[in-house]
């Protein structure tokens, strides 16, 4: 079956795979799936500027796994002067909380980074490793961190950013159970060889484990959450990260000020993408034994 492009979320299956590319911009994540697909060029961009302006999804089959479809789903890169981090974010969890409302699974999240850079700061993986404080190791486990350009570096480069990476910027994640891979020459086949093994560690764990979350939650958690990033981004010496997150706690704290129980809201920006990611099958409520009468 050749490569389709889904609009919007309607088009995509209870029974689809999802797997979702995030990083910076110019990492590669276009590139991959051009890859994935066999169609070069068709979404990668020659420059560091931003390719992808909107979430993009693309429906596509492996040999493999001939009675399943897998959806490759690109995103907007951090780091984009048009956008910032968080309205960014806002568009990914949108988009899965519209697949949430249709019971679709998100198989695992591919994040990725040029292994190119040989000036290495803290701000590229601030979003992910946020997001890694909040989702713990459940949600994590899904997440694999994959170095993309080798062939443009000495191979003894790459292994000393690799290891510096793993020892610094990802370690925090690594404890929380991401894995570590790096696409060492850009073919399909090694495209395919990541992809792969993110789905197949979960069909092979033998319960159909997407990741899944119960949706939303109530407004009081919400503003625990937006506190606790608040307080985390103040300490992170990044004003910007710090406008942004404020942004959206009072955005959060203004809809609890009004909102009644009957008539919550959507749920804050991280609190979907949380519930999104650590969704889990309700308890069964156990009725109460009957009081004899005495």
């Amino acid at each position: 079956m050749a490569a389709t492009v889904i609009n919007g979320t309607k088009s995509v299956k209870q029974d689809d795979i999802v797997v979702a590319f995030l990083g910076p911009i110019g990492a590669g994540k276009s590139y991959f799936i051009d890859l994935l697909t066999g169609e070069r060029d068709k979404r990668a961009g020659h420059s560091l500027r931003a390719v992808t302006k909107k979430i993009e999804a693309t429906r596509v089959q492996h040999s493999s796994l001939p009675d399943r479809d897998i959806v490759l789903v690109d995103t907007p890169g951090f780091d984009d002067s048009t956008k910032s981090d968080m309205e960014i974010l806002n568009m990914i969890s949108e988009w899965l909380r519209k697949t949430y409302k249709s019971d679709i699974k998100l198989y695992g999240l591919i994040y990725l980074h040029r292994i190119t850079d040989n000036r290495i700061t803290d701000y590229p993986f601030k979003n992910l490793r946020m997001f890694g404080e909040l989702c713990g190791e459940d949600a994590m486990t899904q997440v694999v961190l994959v170095t993309t350009m080798w062939e443009k570096v000495k191979e003894e480069v790459g292994k000393a950013r690799e290891e510096e990476l793993k020892a610094f910027y990802w370690k925090n994640l690594i404890d929380k159970g991401s894995n570590i891979d790096s696409l060492r020459q850009a073919t399909p086949e090694e495209a395919w060889r990541v992809v792969l093994e993110i789905i197949n560690k979960r069909l092979n764990k033998g319960t159909e484990a997407g990741i899944r979350t119960e949706p939303g939650g109530k407004l009081e958690k919400q503003l625990e959450t937006m506190k606790y990033l608040l307080a985390k981004a103040e300490t992170s010496n990044d004003p910007q990260l710090t406008k942004e997150v404020k942004k959206e706690y009072d955005r959060v704290q203004k809809e609890y000020d009004k909102a009644s129980l009957a008539d919550p809201p959507k749920g804050s920006l991280w609190e979907r993408i949380i519930s999104f990611i650590l969704r889990r099958p309700a308890k069964p409520k156990v009725a109460k034994p009957l009081m004899a009468n005495p």
